[in-house]
């Protein structure tokens, strides 16, 4: 076996790194998008980028970032495919497990694609368990899209609708972090409170009060072209979703988006109430995991 050392990655790293990430999914459509971040990442608060170095050689990254007093995430855990067998996987689950709990978290999850095997199977292997599972609701920009329900931006009647609501209890309370792109944590009332503040707050009310809810976490531009996000997507009813939905097109129209998506609970009842409304999903949902690091 190659002597092989956890340590913090480095921005002279990047080549040796983006050569086995570069091709990550050969079978899949899409690149890895480490490579695009790596630099990011190096520089980036809260956070510490692992590698396991060989020689000259990188077996493996990963990244731990500590989300809120509590949660931390881990992501982009990458195996060299010239050092698999080394156990190169736990490593740098335990590196990164380490790091956050000397930040003070308690809870470390991760997201894996549902058709990613190796991802799951590396994740149960190094004691994540399944937390929840989520889809991508997507409706198109369209500024002449009109609510025919009511549509406030209070987070106040926001957060209640989200506390009554199914998606709270199937998605265990979790939605899109405000900071890091990709990552869940437990949606509070003063973050809640912040998108209304930093981005924008949606709560879809009727006389019998709110009724769906969610709120944009951020927008991104890719390729010149500019993508809108929404944390959460929450509703009692087809209803409320259809006024919701068109809410969130309108707003990304506003902005100048190409495209949406809003997390919802992979669940039947969500997914069909999106078709019959007519809005268009991700084809694979993806799976959340989590990691007690109260133990030894």
């Amino acid at each position: 076996m190659s002597d092989l050392t956890v340590r913090p990655a480095t921005h002279d790293d990047y080549e040796a790194v983006a050569a086995f990430t570069e091709g990550t999914w050969p079978d899949r459509e899409g690149t890895d998008y480490i490579p695009r971040v790596y630099h990011d990442w190096i520089d980036a608060p809260d956070s510490e980028t692992f590698v396991l170095d060989v020689a000259e050689d990188v077996a493996g990254i990963c990244q731990g970032v500590h989300l809120t007093p509590h949660e931390a995430w881990a992501q982009g855990m990458r195996v060299n495919p010239d050092y698999r067998g080394q156990r190169v996987s736990p490593r740098l689950s335990k590196a990164v497990f380490e790091w956050a709990r000397e930040q003070g978290a308690t809870v470390c999850r991760n997201m894996v694609f549902s058709w990613n095997q190796a991802g799951l199977g590396q994740s149960r292997a190094v004691g994540f368990q399944p937390a929840t599972e989520f889809r991508w609701a997507e409706p198109e920009p369209d500024p002449d899209a009109e609510p025919d329900l009511s549509v406030t931006d209070d987070p106040t009647a926001a957060w209640s609708c989200f506390q009554s609501s199914r998606a709270n209890r199937l998605l265990r309370g979790l939605t899109l972090d405000l900071d890091e792109t990709y990552a869940v944590a437990e949606l509070t009332r003063e973050r809640l409170a912040r998108a209304a503040d930093d981005e924008r707050v949606f709560a879809v009310t009727t006389d019998e009060g709110t009724r769906a809810m969610s709120y944009r976490t951020r927008t991104a531009t890719y390729d010149d072209e500019t993508y809108a996000e929404y944390g959460v997507g929450a509703w009692a009813d087809v209803e409320s979703v259809r006024s919701l939905f068109a809410a969130i097109a309108r707003d990304a129209a506003a902005l100048d988006a190409v495209g949406t998506r809003v997390l919802i609970p992979e669940s039947v009842r969500h997914v069909s109430d999106v078709a019959r409304a007519r809005v268009g999903f991700s084809d694979d949902p993806d799976f959340v995991l989590a990691r007690d690091l109260t133990g030894d």
